[in-house]
């Protein structure tokens, strides 16, 4: 099971390998120096949008990060065996956390999509969203509950079997929209 941890792990691997300082990771992502070394040293990440931008800059997938295995051909993930590969969390008590990802292609090397069962947990009284941003693209399927995506200056509810399709430069943010919590298919493309 691939845990944040090891994802932190795994960038700063990565980014060491690539002789890429922290300075002149922040520098290129845009991110702060502290955040990127928390995410290494704890791999906690607040929301998806940092860890594509980390993925852009080492020139690497998004999928690098969560891969476990080089499968060249297709992979089947069974229902028994989605596995929790990453969730987001912050210190920052007026953020959110609320999603936990099950990747639905870790096995699967080169891919450039990534497929995840989310489940998104209730809506806390008095939160305010942060939305992100990041180069690609969004497919979101809504399997079980209502789910509410702020995109830019509009809002979105998806029930079940409702589905939307974005561009994730706009800025965005997905939660359930009431305290039910809520479960979604979720497709993330971002190009390299």
């Amino acid at each position: 099971m691939r845990t944040n941890k090891k994802i932190g792990d795994r960038i700063k691997a990565i980014r060491e390998s690539k002789f890429i300082t922290i300075d002149e990771m922040a520098d290129r992502s845009g991110l702060d120096q502290k955040q990127i070394e928390n995410i290494e040293q704890t791999g906690k990440l607040p929301s998806l949008a940092p860890l594509i931008k980390i993925a852009r800059v080492l020139g690497v997938r998004l999928g690098t990060f969560l891969d476990d295995f080089d499968e060249i051909g297709p992979t089947i993930t069974r229902r028994e065996q989605y596995e929790k590969g990453i969730s987001f969390s912050t210190k920052d008590t007026s953020s959110h956390r609320h999603m936990d990802y099950y990747s639905l292609s870790s096995t699967k090397a080169g891919r450039h999509m990534e497929p995840f069962i989310i489940n998104i947990e209730s809506v806390k009284e008095g939160v305010d969203f942060i939305l992100s941003t990041h180069e690609g693209e969004e497919f979101i399927y809504c399997l079980e509950g209502i789910v509410e995506i702020n995109y830019g200056k509009d809002s979105y509810l998806l029930e079940e079997g409702d589905s939307i399709y974005y561009d994730s430069i706009i800025a965005h943010h997905v939660h359930a929209a009431n305290e039910s919590g809520a479960r979604i298919l979720a497709v993330v493309y971002t190009p390299i």
